[in-house]
């Protein structure tokens, strides 16, 4: 299973690093995409879209204003699931994706991954 994170992170405070960081310590194929390049444990955040395949999960670390430009980038990528991380929730994204068959799940990643949820 690959999770896509948005909004990832070099800075270890950030909830977006330790996503990345846990799900690799759990053997999840992650990419992810930020505003600055780096590199998060093995992962190298991208800085421009990128057109991944087979992604199962996308993971928010991006307020509901900023989501928008990304809307029809989540979408065209058809994950299995979209995770909106405490305070990412954004109930009108919500709507659009389980009307196109997509699970949108208001959780914490880090929590789900603690208790094998994820």
């Amino acid at each position: 299973m690959k999770t896509l994170v948005i909004g990832g992170s070099t800075n270890p405070e950030r909830y977006s690093f330790k996503a990345i960081s846990m799900l690799r310590e759990y053997d999840h194929e992650v990419v992810t995409y930020g505003l600055r390049a780096g590199v998060v444990a093995d992962v190298t955040i991208d800085t421009t879209i990128v057109d991944y395949e087979k992604i199962d999960t996308v993971t928010l670390y991006l307020n509901p204003k900023r989501q928008e430009e990304f809307y029809n980038y989540i979408l065209s990528l058809k994950p299995r699931r979209v995770i909106f991380n405490p305070g990412t929730e954004n109930p009108e994204f919500e709507k659009v994706l389980n009307e196109q068959g997509i699970i949108a799940e208001e959780a914490c990643t880090l929590v789900l991954l603690h208790t094998d949820q994820y």
